[in-house]
């Protein structure tokens, strides 16, 4: 008999997988393996997301894990900028490789038009081959061999076609500038796997997201055509229903909390993947509050999007942290929520003189 979950079991069970029912004291390096990567399109999020999951994190351990290329960063999931580990980067390259085209098609398709992508490739290979460079760098050398061509749409196509990666100073907290770019193989000192995985795509998918239906894995990864896969892995996973009776797939052995279990008040960093990594995300929002996370980060009470947060430096020296609420909290929840603002404010503006948290409705 299929057993069924209700959307706070889904709840408590993708949080604890995240790491985001209480701190722990894994490294780095095993947390953003454990969460399958960390969404860093821009430089801090990254830290912002470690932090919350990890027990004294400092900013000085996710910046020595680029520095000695343990951790890499790189376009990924959904065609999107991803910190990954360098042994997860090498076998999730390739089975990305038709979101990657298609990302470059729809991005660069028609301002690259006549531009024959095989050579495209090997021109910025030659380019990149043994040295580091810049994405604007990239572009310019292109446009010597295509001229007239846009620079910038040039070295982004190279970008997606080819494995790059993004060394430091990219990645760095409070960095920002040209984006240097390197290819995978000098960087690492090995190739990409050669072969597609997307079987341990979707098994990686419910380690860090479970239970998930299929177009929730297609959804976080942008891979299309999971069915077949999952249907082949479907003997070695356990099925239940959601309450809309969808068929969600989990590991035989993944944690799968209570409702009761205790979640503390969180601030994510802005497009965390524990809000993206799932089609219907019903089990963490409303489907009202879903389309304001795209500019700014939200605030988890009970393990539920309840605001939006923002930070600001005010020119005499203070950090002010703004708390948009959509709906009122407790005066417990509001006790905890000033606490953790507080300690978000001394992790990501410790040069402050003053710090103040306000609370607003987001209504």
């Amino acid at each position: 008999m299929t057993r069924h979950l209700t959307q706070r079991r889904l709840n408590r069970a993708t949080l604890a997988r995240q790491l985001l029912t209480g701190r722990t004291e894994l490294s780095a390096e095993a947390v953003i393996e454990q969460m399958a990567g960390v969404r860093a399109q821009d430089p801090e999020p990254p830290y912002i997301g470690l932090w919350n999951r990890i027990d004294g994190f400092r900013k000085d351990d996710l910046a020595t894990l680029l520095d000695v290329r343990a951790v890499v960063r790189a376009t990924l999931y959904r065609g999107t900028q991803h910190l990954v580990t360098a042994e997860d980067y090498l076998w999730l390259r390739p089975t990305l490789e038709p979101v990657l085209r298609a990302r470059r098609e729809g991005a660069f398709g028609r301002l690259t038009a006549g531009v024959d992508p095989g050579e495209l490739a090997r021109a910025a290979r030659s380019e990149l081959s043994g040295r580091t460079t810049t994405r604007p760098e990239l572009g310019r050398a292109l446009a010597g061999r295509w001229p007239g061509r846009d620079p910038g749409a040039l070295a982004g196509s190279a970008q997606l076609l080819l494995p790059v990666l993004h060394p430091p100073p990219a990645g760095l907290w409070g960095r920002r500038g040209p984006v240097p770019f390197a290819l995978a193989e000098d960087w690492l000192g090995r190739r990409p796997a050669a072969e597609a995985d997307p079987a341990r795509l979707v098994l990686r998918h419910l380690a860090a997201f479970g239970p998930a239906t299929v177009g929730d894995v297609q959804a976080w990864s942008g891979t299309a055509r999971l069915r077949e896969v999952v249907d082949a892995l479907r003997p070695a996973l356990r099925e239940f229903k959601g309450e809309d009776g969808e068929e969600l797939f989990d590991l035989p052995d993944a944690p799968l909390p209570g409702e009761d279990l205790p979640v503390p008040v969180r601030f994510l960093a802005l497009l965390d993947d524990v809000v993206l990594g799932h089609a219907d995300r019903a089990r963490l929002m409303t489907a009202e509050r879903r389309r304001h996370l795209v500019v700014e980060p939200a605030v988890l009470v009970d393990g539920f999007v309840r605001g939006l947060w923002s930070l600001t430096h005010v020119a005499d020296g203070r950090a002010a942290l703004t708390v948009r609420l959509f709906s009122p909290l407790t005066p417990r929840e509001r006790d905890e929520a000033a606490e953790e603002g507080a300690a978000l404010l001394r992790f990501a503006a410790p040069e402050a003189d003053r710090h103040d948290i306000r609370f607003t409705s987001a209504e």
